[in-house]
């Protein structure tokens, strides 16, 4: 881990100072109504702008400045795709990189995930194809159903819940995503209508960078995302990562931390870390002099108790500051990736994947735990200085 420059002294200031008390009114709970009330922040949506708007006017009212930084790329959109039965629609995803297109045609269940081998018991050619999720990537399943003549492909999830999910390719075959639930609703030899309706074109996203005055080389960064998926207002996912980013530049506003670090909501997370991808590759000087990248997706839903993942050093310090901390394994699922990627330490807030998670349902989150996640996050930064200073 790179050495730390800022002295201890700082830390025991984040602890110390009023701004963390009394002279910072926490309005959490006024961020979340206000926000929620936007609807989906889809990149790209009206609701992102406005989600923007509100947190900019935020940052600046605590004497932080604000810039956008924008950023466009390809988007494979779903505009309401599904299975009809007689007059029955059941509804279900495209698979990004699927054709659009409506096919009429009879079901054909094909046992197991569809391999080559579960294809062959069947006869597919000209029939809408039905198999299951799991063992092998969903571009397979459709390069197979394609070879034995398919007209269209229906995978059904293998767990409870909407499945997201990518074909990896461009593929000239229709192909829906349904829940178990619709799967069960198919029957052999049923007539059917799919409907894959899908758009691809550009998109623009915005990342939102607050600082004080003159901050261009930072030596801490606590992001999160703002945007959530269509359909799915994101409370927890990830209003909450960002409220935790808001609140955490209004406890330090009147400390010497404010002035060494930046605050940024990432856009296009959902899309493929687009807004943190971007970041990093236009701020390489930036990125290079970073001692730490904080990031809090998904803490206002206490699915487990707080945990941290990451760089090991910043874990086993957060582990020291509060030792009820849980641990785990920090992937490549969210916006501290890239950073880790590019060499700069990391340190993962989350509470785990609750119940609602890109639903419809995803509209609470604890202000407390909101403010929890906080907590924990600025004695974590006492605690990494502290073990600088002592050379640790």
């Amino acid at each position: 881990m790179p050495q730390f420059g800022l002295r201890v002294a700082l830390g025991a200031a984040l602890l110390c100072s009023p701004a963390l008390g009394s002279a910072a009114p926490a309005t959490v709970e006024s961020d979340l109504a206000t926000v929620l009330k936007f609807g989906p922040r889809v990149t790209g949506s009206a609701a992102g702008e406005q989600a923007r708007t509100y947190f900019e006017e935020q940052f600046r009212a605590l004497g932080y400045d604000t810039r956008r930084e924008g950023f466009t790329y390809a988007r494979f959109d779903d505009l309401g795709s599904d299975v009809r039965v007689g007059d029955r629609p059941l509804s279900g995803l495209a698979l990004q990189g699927t054709a659009g297109g409506e096919v009429s045609a009879s079901v054909i269940l094909v046992p197991g995930v569809g391999t080559p081998e579960d294809f062959q018991k069947v006869d597919a050619r000209g029939k809408v194809a039905v198999v299951k999720r799991g063992q092998i990537p969903f571009g397979q399943k459709a390069r197979n159903a394609l070879t034995a003549g398919a007209a269209g492909l229906i995978v059904v999830n293998n767990e409870a819940g909407d499945l997201h999910g990518t074909l990896g390719e461009r593929m000239v075959l229709p192909v829906l995503a349904v829940t178990p639930e619709v799967g069960a609703a198919l029957r052999e030899g049923q007539p059917v209508t799919l409907r894959v309706r899908v758009h691809e074109g550009e998109v623009r996203g915005v990342n939102v960078v607050a600082s004080k005055s003159g901050v261009t080389q930072p030596d801490w960064l606590f992001g999160g995302h703002l945007d959530s998926v269509t359909g799915a207002p994101g409370a927890n996912d990830n209003l909450s990562g960002s409220l935790a980013v808001l609140e955490l530049a209004r406890r330090v506003v009147s400390t010497p931390i404010a002035a060494r670090s930046s605050f940024v909501l990432f856009d296009g997370e959902e899309d493929g870390l687009r807004g943190s991808r971007v970041f990093v590759k236009d701020h390489p000087g930036v990125v290079q002099h970073l001692k730490a990248m904080f990031n809090f997706d998904m803490v206002g839903v206490n699915v487990m108790p707080l945990a941290v993942g990451g760089d090991s050093e910043l874990v086993e310090a957060a582990r020291q500051a509060v030792p009820t901390l849980g641990t785990f394994r920090a992937g490549g699922d969210s916006d501290h990736a890239p950073f880790s990627q590019a060499g700069v330490p990391v340190l993962f807030f989350h509470r785990g994947l609750d119940e609602h998670y890109h639903q419809p349902g995803d509209t609470l989150a604890d202000p407390a735990l909101i403010r929890g996640a906080v907590d924990t996050a600025l004695k974590a930064v006492d605690a990494v200085l502290g073990a600088a200073s002592a050379g640790k």
